[in-house]
């Protein structure tokens, strides 16, 4: 199957093809929803201790267990979410042809993929996505020149859109490395010079409808590489968190972001966060959006976790690292899973090697 995958052709197939189809370990349904605490952001962004207590409580619970919560009254405009969501759509609407024209070029994170044929052959994701870069520490428009460089003048508007989202997301990522750093006990702003230069990461999500849902996965497990990740996902639900063993459902809000931490705010906090295994299921009758927004640091900071939590915990858990060495790992060496930062623990402690391979592709 190469990458220039006919989703109206797929969705009509009787059967899922061979390399779409999932082992059954992979498959198991969850039966019951994922009790994640649901934050409201209101009284902290203004400011008020208590409220700011009560936040930090809550995610301090999550993030010890499973690393997911969802946040309310996040300050980002409803308006703007819904713009972002139709220029989404308007894009996986587009012919395949004018897709492909901006097909993610080998290692490079920009553009479109279809299932991700490019990089693997089997355990393909039954999805597309549209992924491209953001950062905020240029006049330039990073995100409308770049959808007018790709896909022309005609989506200037979408870049536009999507340069404010991707502000409003880095705003508030950069709220929330706050709060998860008072909920750590450490200083407020501790992470916040790690964050401020970083280049993040955007990604559309399209998973077409699928006759036999039983067989395969939109996303195949796995714990996100970055930081923090915030998704805005639509009302047909299919993102599920393995917790206490099993694998459990997190329904959809209208007026909610879900908040992940990832395996590099894991390292970061000492361990002491999760980085969770999750997954995206499919629906036989309806199609899926989500919009996820990947917080990165500056690609040369050092990645550490803060002296006063490793003189707590006694042990250093993590080497230092930087985000460039994490992301060079998972672009040309594994296939992100649950597994994803002991096994990078290992490469980069066994100095580096270029060849090193591993064997989860």
């Amino acid at each position: 199957m190469d990458s220039g995958l006919m989703w109206s052709e797929l969705e009509a197939l009787p059967h899922v093809p061979k390399n779409f189809i999932w082992p059954k370990e992979y498959l198991v349904d969850a039966q019951d929803e994922l009790q994640a605490p649901v934050v409201d952001l209101e009284g902290f962004l203004k400011g008020d201790y208590e409220a700011t207590q009560c936040a930090v409580k809550l995610i301090n619970g999550a993030c010890l267990n499973y690393g997911f919560f969802q946040v309310i009254n996040h300050g980002v405009d409803p308006c703007l979410i819904r713009e972002a969501c139709d220029q989404m759509d308007t894009f996986f609407k587009l012919p395949v042809q004018r897709k492909l024209s901006v097909h993610k070029k080998p290692g490079s994170m920009w553009g479109y993929s279809g299932a991700h044929a490019d990089r693997f052959s089997s355990k393909l994701p039954w999805k597309e996505t549209f992924s491209f870069p953001y950062h905020d520490n240029t006049l330039e428009p990073v995100v409308t020149n770049y959808f007018k460089s790709t896909l022309g003048e005609d989506f200037e508007q979408a870049g536009v859109t999507f340069e404010k989202y991707c502000r409003a997301m880095k705003q508030l990522g950069v709220k929330l490395t706050e709060l998860l750093a008072i909920s750590l006990g450490v200083n407020g702003l501790h992470y916040k010079e790690l964050f401020e230069e970083g280049w993040s990461i955007m990604r559309c999500n399209y998973y077409p409808r699928c006759q036999e849902p039983n067989l395969a996965l939109g996303t195949g497990p796995h714990c996100d590489p970055t930081s923090i990740t915030i998704l805005y996902q639509d009302q047909v639900g299919g993102l599920h968190v393995f917790a206490d063993n099993e694998w459990k459902m997190v329904r959809p809000r209208l007026d909610a972001f879900v908040v992940n931490i990832g395996d590099t705010f894991m390292a970061l906090s000492n361990g002491r966060y999760k980085s969770c295994l999750h997954r995206a299921v499919v629906n036989k009758y309806k199609e899926r959006r989500s919009l996820a927004f990947f917080l990165c640091p500056k690609e040369d900071k050092v990645v550490r976790a803060p002296e006063n939590i490793v003189l707590v915990d006694g042990t250093k858990q993590y080497p230092d690292f930087t985000w460039s060495e994490l992301l060079q790992f998972t672009q040309k060496y594994y296939r992100a899973d649950q597994a994803t930062l002991p096994n990078f623990t290992k490469w980069l402690l066994s100095s580096k090697t270029p060849n090193f391979t591993l064997t989860n592709k």
